[in-house]
């Protein structure tokens, strides 16, 4: 029998196979990629008997892959707060999914786990920009809100490693930096102790200072568009760009376009933090596109579409 973990690349994806792993120990295969890699199902192989956990990437996308694995007679077990589309019924399918725009993957195992981990939920959801929702979850814990702004730096540096256009951009392989966090129940023995954090707090703020020196393209009251270059920088900090747009202007829509170097562009887009809606509708009509209510993206947008997505943009948030 195999054990196979399949997860996004980005905070949340990490953090939720952390929190399983610690509670149930296992060496297992490990199939991730950068964050927008989400269509991760097809690269997996397995057979009847074999054990499928999957973290993170839409059932939507993964839906023709998670049908042949069902009947090849693997067990899958699939965690996710992104829009599934219809969920498949099967004596070998559990799912755990919930779309509601304050949740993500780690709380959904979190809640799955009774709360044994939840230091590593918390994490996750302040990486997914769900601060308060991360807050309201720490409750329990009793973090200072010191220890409650390291646990949000570690979410975002964590969440920052898994954008790029390919594993090159990345300071990390998703992976290996599960590896590196894996013998570490204590985050803040990670960040104390893990030479990863501090790389990666390094380049996040070292991204960042470029990223708030360039102007929006686009401003209305309802909404801002940002153009960023075809650079590594850019590439690994356009969702967390737009992660701290919304949160410092939280009536306002975001969308963070970086260029790539072979044409078009990749998409950020952040719904209100006040409303938390309309980023996946948005997406959605677009070829590549899709995402969850309050946060989603677009893998390539031609720049022929580029006006129409600006103008979609504005019409659903007026």
């Amino acid at each position: 029998m195999a054990l196979i973990d399949v997860f996004n690349g980005d905070a949340d994806g990490i953090c939720a196979l952390h929190q399983l792993r610690l509670d149930q120990p296992a060496d297992s295969e490990l199939v991730t990629g950068p964050k927008r890699d989400i269509s991760l199902l097809k690269r997996v192989k397995a057979q009847a008997g074999d054990q499928v956990t999957v973290l993170d990437i839409a059932l939507s996308k993964n839906r023709e892959a998670l049908d042949r694995l069902l009947e090849a007679g693997a067990q899958v077990r699939y965690f996710d707060h992104h829009q599934p589309g219809d969920i498949p019924v099967h004596p070998h399918f559990e799912p755990h999914i919930d779309t509601d725009a304050n949740v993500c993957s780690s709380l959904l195992v979190n809640q799955y786990l009774g709360g044994k981990r939840l230091v590593w939920a918390v994490t996750a959801a302040f990486g997914d920009n769900l601060a308060d929702a991360a807050r309201q979850a720490a409750s329990p814990l009793g973090l200072s809100a010191g220890q409650l702004a390291q646990l949000q730096s570690l979410g975002e540096c964590l969440n920052y490693n898994g954008y790029g256009e390919t594993l090159d951009d990345l300071f990390f392989d998703p992976a290996e930096l599960y590896r590196q966090l894996r013998p570490y129940a204590d985050p803040f023995a990670f960040i104390a102790e893990s030479a990863a954090y501090q790389t990666l707090n390094a380049g996040y703020q070292s991204d960042m200072a470029r990223a708030v020196a360039v102007n929006a393209a686009e401003a209305r009251a309802s909404g801002r568009i940002f153009m960023l270059p075809a650079e590594k920088w850019a590439r690994r900090i356009s969702g967390v760009f737009g992660n701290q747009l919304a949160v410092e202007s939280p009536a306002q829509a975001h969308a963070v376009l970086t260029a790539k170097p072979d044409g078009g562009y990749v998409v950020s887009v952040r719904a209100p933090m006040l409303a938390k809606s309309g980023a996946d509708t948005l997406c959605s009509q677009f070829d590549t596109g899709g995402g969850r209510k309050g946060a989603a993206g677009i893998n390539h947008l031609p720049e022929a579409e580029l006006g129409r997505f600006i103008a979609t943009f504005f019409e659903i948030y007026r």
